[in-house]
């Protein structure tokens, strides 16, 4: 019998090796035992969905690496925004799910390493992910993301480097425009290769970022930490732990007004005024083993926790929360206690066919102690803002889901596979109100939703190089936390009103093999009803309502190619109509209305030369249509084409490695909105981008051979 070591899809959660191929490389011949397994990125050729996987080479390649918003614009369907914010992060959405969102990241499953960057209500965060220790980002559109649970729109699983012979140690830097600086050190390494027992691989990285901001009252800073340590326990079971924090400030320059924008796009009137800003530490830390139990059956079970505090001051007038007895005030001071398991079993066998079976159990849970006070003080008959007063809110918020799931595969023939799976998600939510006056009663409640969410996929195989693939899928979203803490009528309590929305999603698409490059096609549409959309953005607070039936349709193309070696050329197109089907508005009719926050057309396109010694260069266009802003259609942000350069030089020396670049991005100075927040209150709408701007990076490695 002949042994050798497998590489395999490492997925966080739900397991899709129907999906993402399957759990063990196919064996050659029927002696070939698995004995280990090591993660690696998906196949796109061969997953029947929508899939991009870009790597963190790409990533890191004369990039500032500091937002995701870098390095992802070659992901079709994929809308990702710099808000120019660190106080409200990345504005991000896939297919137009999660476009509402104010702050954070919405309707969107991320994973990093296993562990969720999404909280059991469907709100995520990007704060964490460490761009210096990226292996790879998959990016999940479609039917078969409704298999991940809540809020999956899409799904962003991150894997970070696994450490490798020999040991080397990394220094980068990066100084940019508007006082950006980013420094870091990474060390990767192991011992032995990772096959015998006792083995160990190890990777940490620790990054410090620090702006002025573009706008006025827009500086941050934050600390980042990442470590992953690899215990090979014996032929067939490994140990990995890993850990991650942040510690981030970073002032909040709000929105402004379409005359505001024009007049002065750096201004920051509110954030001045009421000195609004967040401050987040955040720490977690999780387990993975995984076990060969035979030749046909693997185990794998994730264990995670982690503790988030966050404070925010927000722009709400004194008036506004003097006036309301039931009114929460301008100060969020939150903790949060998260933690999960999920157990996986999957097994390979015949059933006339060859078929995979993938079965597991995924349990989370997060408490949260959400406390609100006044951002005021009055001395002397002045009121000054950016001052926490007094207690306005206190409340203890506890939300978990039980979630089973099965995943199948039958290769009916050599060119023809269906693949089918099914998860019953169960969300609870229970809040407790430990703030009653006589003027604000107990606005305890509580809620639960279940769904079942199937899926499943056909995919023929033209050739060896072209597949063709149809898939259908069903998926929900409830609202989270902070859309149910605020009633759209403005009195206290809970918005329990507010249901979770359900979707329906069907997709065709193509994907063939040009050369050393790729090149997708996917055709989708997506029928959602109870669609939860902002209700109103008003004075920092956000509310939200269901708007009834949406539609989502649209085309994704993408082309990724490597030619005459070193040569570099990356292309994608998204077209989506994502419209209201039913009346959203109060005063007038809004069906057949766009949706806000969602560009209808969006393009991208690079080409560099990129050897692996020596200069390089390259050049990259992003092209985004008009965004409406608001639900009557009234106000939009205009479309933009901006334009990036870099060039650079790498030298390898021995056991030394240096790569020197500079970039230069918005080339040609365009003035535009790089997002929008969805109905702002006053017409706010606007987080205007910065021009033309530069920078220059450092990074100088060691290698200990």
């Amino acid at each position: 019998m002949k042994i050798i070591t497998a590489r395999r899809v490492s997925l966080p959660l739900l397991f899709v090796p129907v999906v993402f191929g399957p759990l063990s490389a196919m064996a050659a011949d029927e002696q070939t035992l698995i004995v280990s397994a090591t993660p690696q990125t998906v196949s796109e050729l061969d997953t029947p969905a929508a899939v991009s996987v870009v790597s963190g080479d790409d990533m890191r390649h004369a990039t500032p690496r500091i937002n995701l918003s870098e390095s992802l614009g070659s992901v079709p369907g994929l809308q990702i925004q710099n808000r120019q914010n660190y106080a409200q992060d990345l504005q991000l959405s896939v297919r137009g799910f999660g476009a509402r969102s104010t702050f954070g990241v919405r309707g969107i499953r991320m994973y990093v390493d296993g562990i969720p960057a999404t909280m059991p209500d469907g709100q995520g965060q990007t704060s964490n992910i460490d761009l210096n220790s990226i292996e790879s980002v998959d990016v999940l559109r479609g039917p078969f993301s409704a298999l991940y649970g809540n809020a999956s729109g899409g799904v962003i699983n991150i894997h970070t480097q696994t450490g490798q012979q020999p040991a080397t140690i990394e220094a980068s830097s990066y100084y940019g425009s508007y006082g950006t600086w980013r420094y870091g050190m990474k060390a990767t390494g192991a011992v032995g290769d990772g096959t015998q027992a006792g083995d160990v691989d190890y990777a940490v990285s620790t990054t410090r970022f620090t702006t002025h901001g573009y706008r006025d009252h827009s500086g941050a800073r934050k600390n980042l930490a990442n470590a992953k340590l690899g215990v090979r326990i014996d032929d067939v079971s490994k140990l990995t732990l890993i850990f991650n924090s942040v510690d981030m400030k970073a002032n909040d320059p709000g929105g402004l007004s379409y005359q505001e924008w024009q007049n002065n796009p750096r201004q920051s009137p509110r954030g001045d005024q009421y000195n609004t800003r967040k401050t987040i530490k955040q720490t977690q830390a999780g387990i993975r083993y995984d076990r060969q139990l035979s030749e046909q059956d693997d185990l794998s079970v994730m264990m995670y926790a982690g503790e988030r505090e966050m404070t925010q001051y927000q722009s709400i007038p004194a008036s506004t929360q003097r006036d309301n007895p039931a009114h929460s005030g301008g100060v969020i001071d939150m903790q949060r206690h998260y933690q999960g398991i999920d157990t996986r079993w999957t097994h390979r066998g015949e059933l006339l066919v060859p078929v995979t079976f993938t079965t597991g159990l995924n349990y989370e849970n997060m408490s949260e102690n959400r406390l609100g006070y006044e951002n005021f003080v009055v001395n002397n008959g002045v009121t000054d803002y950016g001052v926490k007063g007094d207690k306005r809110r206190d409340e203890r918020n506890l939300m978990w889901n039980f979630d089973p799931y099965l995943q199948t595969q039958w290769q009916l023939t050599q060119k023809l596979s269906v693949e089918a799976g099914v998860r019953y998600s169960s969300v609870w939510f229970d809040s407790n109100d430990h703030y009653i006056t006589p003027k604000n009663g107990d606005d305890s409640g509580d809620a639960s939703y279940h769904k079942w969410l199937p899926a499943g996929a056909v995919k023929y195989a033209v050739t060896d190089a072209w597949n063709l693939y149809a898939a259908a899928g069903r998926g929900f979203e409830t609202p989270t936390i902070n859309e149910l803490s605020y009633r759209s009528d403005g009195k206290g309590g809970l918005n329990i009103n507010l249901q979770p929305s359900t979707n329906n999603t069907y997709e065709i698409g193509s994907k063939t093999r040009i050369g050393n490059g790729i090149l997708t096609a996917a055709l989708f549409r997506t029928d959602t009803d109870n669609e939860i959309v902002v209700d109103e953005n008003k004075e920092g607070r956000t509310t939200y309502k269901n708007a009834g039936k949406t539609r989502r349709q649209g085309v994704e193309i993408a082309l990724d190619q490597q030619f005459a070696e070193n040569w570099k050329l990356k292309m994608a197109w998204t077209y989506l109509d994502a419209t209201y089907r039913t009346n959203v508005c109060n005063n007038t009719d809004c069906s057949g209305n766009r949706m806000p926050g969602i560009a209808r057309n969006m393009g991208y396109a690079s080409f560099g030369w990129e050897p692996e010694e020596g200069w390089y260069a390259g050049a990259d266009a992003r092209y985004m249509s008009d965004v409406m802003a608001n639900d009557t259609n009234t106000a939009k942000a205009p479309s933009y084409t901006v334009v990036g350069l870099n060039t650079g030089y790498k030298l390898n020396y021995g056991k030394w490695g240096m790569d020197l670049f500079g970039r230069v991005d918005n080339l040609f100075d365009k003035e535009y909105a790089g997002s929008e927040i969805v109905n702002a209150g006053y017409n706010r709408y606007y987080e205007p981008a910065p021009g033309r701007n530069y920078g220059v990076g450092l990074s100088v490695s060691y290698r200990f051979e």
